[in-house]
């Protein structure tokens, strides 16, 4: 996204900086390396993840460790919903199995709010999982980023 790299990604965001700070964090999550993700994130970054509560980037990279072990073959794709300040709310939807090969599609909304950085220091996440049939999925790229072609929720239906 060339573009990105000519505009801050920092509060007060735009609409046009918020739609690319969503599509950074998309991006990063889709990477499925935990590491990389939680440097988007404060040293004391706090969460809640469904009823899960996680402080810090340590504890940030441990969940996503053991989210990517048990949700095999993740994609993820999120949509700017509203924004103001320093904060963006996003709804979000991934598809991804377990071991057993049962898919799921998993819907929710995030709450984020940044620093004067850009760096995410709250995250609030509510989630639902839907168990699907394989024939039902629709994020069909290989691992990694979503293409720039390929339908967002809004397109989906979803």
């Amino acid at each position: 996204m060339s573009s990105e790299s000519k505009v801050a990604l920092v509060p007060p965001f735009t609409q046009e900086t918020a739609i690319l700070k969503v599509r950074k964090a998309e991006d990063g999550w889709n990477s499925r390396n935990p590491e990389q993700v939680a440097l988007a994130y404060t040293v004391g970054s706090k969460w809640r993840n469904r009823s899960e509560f996680v402080t810090g980037r340590e504890q940030i990279v441990q969940f996503l460790t053991r989210k990517w072990q048990k949700e095999l073959d993740y994609r993820l794709i999120k949509e700017l919903w509203a924004f103001g300040g320093s904060r963006i709310a996003v709804r979000f939807a991934y598809e991804s199995h377990d071991a057993a090969g049962q898919w799921f599609r998993s819907y929710g909304n995030e709450n984020w709010e940044f620093d004067e950085g850009g760096i995410m220091h709250h995250r609030y996440a509510c989630i639902n999982d839907l168990p699907i049939k394989e024939s039902e999925r629709l994020f069909h790229w290989p691992l990694g980023r979503r293409p720039d072609d390929h339908p967002g929720l809004t397109d989906l239906g979803l």
